[in-house]
């Protein structure tokens, strides 16, 4: 039985989020479907968020939303993503992401999703690294 537990936790994807800040200021997630990664360049000055699935590849849709759900919920959209060549990551760019980094932090679940996908990503942990993420950023604006 322990030889079991030991094995499930070696093979599960680490959940932790974590922030980090230099060069670049980043913010990384893994689940079971899929690895969220933002990134802040000062010297952009840019965000992005790319969302890679493990398994199916994203479909070809006119827009990409997000769902956060919780205490503070808010749904955002756009139509400005872009899918890499093997469609496996999607990518938002934009020079302000305080919706994003609010659903963050302040919510229980996220909810990526298109009109032919969704990727659920769970928030436990998040709240404290969204707000070391914050911090480079704001520390990197000044």
């Amino acid at each position: 039985m322990r030889t079991l537990l030991i094995t499930f936790l070696l093979a599960s994807p680490a959940t932790a989020w974590e922030a980090t800040t230099t060069p670049i200021c980043t913010l990384t997630h893994e689940t079971a479907e899929a690895h969220i990664h933002l990134t802040y360049d000062p010297n952009k000055p840019l965000y992005t968020l790319a969302i890679t699935q493990k398994s199916a590849p994203w479909q070809p849709t006119p827009w990409f939303a997000m769902r956060f759900i919780g205490p503070n919920e808010i749904t955002i959209s756009t139509p400005e993503h872009a899918l890499s060549e093997s469609n496996q990551t999607l990518n938002v760019a934009d020079s302000g992401f305080g919706n994003v980094l609010d659903g963050l932090q302040y919510n229980a679940t996220a909810l990526a999703f298109t009109e032919a996908q969704s990727v659920t990503i769970p928030l436990d942990g998040a709240a404290p690294e969204v707000q070391k993420f914050r911090d480079c950023t704001a520390a990197q604006l000044s």
